[in-house]
């Protein structure tokens, strides 16, 4: 070894310098067209996306790596961040701003099959009491499915029959036909409307009236006494003999 030549140890460390020099070089600054390509597929695919995946959109001169780790830095701290998930990477809201997405909804109660089929009696031979919405499905009402639809807001105490035991009368009410976007009881569905949708076999529909309700009272119908069409009044005579 001559003398103007460098130490052994000398010569590693530029090896190793020049190697890292190397990397650096070859990691070079993504393009602004490569750029705006990754964000356009990241923002729309609307699933998260594999580096392959988004190399082989961006082709084989795009450093993949290079472009994610710049999109990553632009977004560090605005509300929305590019992150990696199991799945790949994805952009989603900053974890502080997780709080204006929060909200509270209300589960609709689906109704059950008694429930549905009392509506139905209701809404279309209305006003009707127990014993002849008892009579009309040829099962005995139960205390739960008037409740629920009490609760519900969708049915509502009329009156009473002037008949022996004066039963009480139930009807619709407003919310009902706001829920099902009738404008009023005439707007219920008739008989043709029912085959129309195939709600109604064109055999029976020859024996079958479908009567249509009115929210007049009924000759035989005595009006209730101002509180007693309460839903509480309801739930407390309930049990009472119709």
């Amino acid at each position: 070894m001559s003398q103007d030549e460098p130490p052994l140890a000398d010569t590693m460390r530029r090896i190793e310098d020049a190697f890292a020099e190397g990397g650096e070089r070859l990691r070079a600054e993504p393009s602004a067209d490569a750029i705006r390509a990754a964000e356009a597929l990241l923002f729309a695919g609307g699933e998260p996306i594999t580096a392959k995946d988004l190399g082989e959109k961006l082709g084989p001169a795009v450093d993949v790596a290079a472009v994610l780790m710049r999109l990553k830095a632009d977004y560090a701290g605005r509300g929305v961040e590019l992150v990696e998930t199991g799945a790949g990477w994805r952009f989603q809201s900053a974890p502080d701003l997780a709080g204006l997405f929060a909200e509270t909804r209300e589960a609709p109660k689906r109704l059950p099959k008694a429930a549905l089929e009392t509506l139905a009696v209701i809404a279309y031979h209305q006003p009707v009491t127990r014993a002849e919405i008892e009579e009309i499905r040829g099962v005995s009402l139960s205390r739960g499915s008037m409740e629920l639809l009490m609760e519900i807001g969708w049915i509502r105490l009329r009156g009473r029959r002037r008949t022996p035991g004066r039963p009480l009368t139930f009807g619709t009410t407003d919310a009902f036909l706001s829920h099902f976007g009738l404008a009023s009881l005439d707007a219920l569905p008739g008989k043709d409307d029912l085959k129309a949708l195939g709600l109604l076999d064109p055999r029976a529909a020859a024996l079958l009236d479908v009567p249509r309700p009115s929210e007049d009272g009924a000759p035989d119908e005595e009006p209730l006494s101002e509180g007693d069409d309460a839903a509480s009044f309801f739930v407390d005579h309930l049990g009472e003999d119709d």
